[in-house]
């Protein structure tokens, strides 16, 4: 399944996947290669957890993060989904080798 893109300028980032969409801040976002594939790599994320509880170990692994580091840009660059997609974002073929639950190995 393709995500649909949405523009939303007050995004407080420049990219955010929310099934089924991924919301970017401007449209000439959606050229941006290495954003659209670390938001895609958030959408596989969603999809192989079935959505909800992507969202809630999403949450969790935050909020522990946030515990442990007391920093909020601390915790959100060690949530175990953003590791997996900063690592791979710049390889715009990664979906296509990606197995299921790659995100194991970020815990």
């Amino acid at each position: 399944m393709k995500p649909w893109f949405l523009i939303w300028s007050r995004l407080p980032a420049n990219g955010m996947a929310i099934f089924p969409f991924i919301i970017i801040k401007d449209v000439r976002m959606k050229t941006d290669p290495v954003l659209v594939n670390h938001e895609r790599i958030h959408f596989r994320q969603q999809l192989e957890l079935l959505i909800l509880p992507f969202y809630l170990l999403y949450l969790l692994n935050y909020l522990v993060n946030l515990v442990r580091f007391k920093n909020h840009y601390l915790a959100y660059f060690n949530i175990l989904f953003e590791k997996e997609a900063y690592a791979h974002e710049h390889d715009l073929v990664y979906l296509k080798k990606r197995k299921f639950f790659a995100w194991i190995k970020y815990v």
